[in-house]
């Protein structure tokens, strides 16, 4: 059974070879590279670079540029709160308070130890008239409350632990 580092490099040849190792496809492998890893490591990152035939610098600038982008890995559920004027005048700060104190995290620590959860604050998620709003991956729920952001964070964690059985 080949090594993890061999099986990780394999993924990557096959999203270079579907973009056809085309450096003007630089974003949409970088984008496909992430949804595999849930960040771009910097060895691959050094690796793509070679295989487009870019520097490595313009690799990391692209990938450094765009926020959509994470140079450290993520957990399997990030959860994105909504800190514009509309979330914040509603109190988002404490949605992101209750999901910290549940989880154990900070500004500095991100990302559960378990790789199960990430959380981030965003400056807008476009969603003003459901303030204050988060999103978990690509689910939008507003209105929320400290209250009702541990409830959505609780199911998620007894769904996983029905997963795992």
């Amino acid at each position: 059974m080949p090594d993890k580092k061999i099986r990780k490099f394999e993924k990557v040849c096959e999203i270079l070879d579907k973009n056809g190792r085309d450096p003007a496809r630089l974003i949409p492998i970088l984008q496909a590279v992430q949804e595999e890893y849930r960040y771009l490591p910097q060895e691959i990152m050094t690796y793509i670079a070679t295989s487009v035939g870019v520097s490595p610098a313009r690799v990391y600038g692209v990938s450094t540029f765009y926020s959509h982008f994470a140079l450290v890995p993520k957990g399997k559920y990030v959860i994105r709160i909504c800190d514009g004027t509309a979330c914040h005048v509603k109190k988002s700060t404490g949605l992101l308070d209750a999901l910290r104190s549940r989880l154990s995290l900070s500004e500095t620590k991100p990302t559960t130890d378990d790789m199960l959860f990430t959380v981030e604050t965003v400056s807008c998620l476009g969603a003003c008239g459901l303030a204050p709003v988060l999103v978990v991956n690509d689910e939008v729920h507003g209105q929320m409350t400290p209250e009702k952001t541990i409830a959505l964070l609780d199911s998620i964690i007894a769904k996983e632990k029905e997963n795992v059985r």
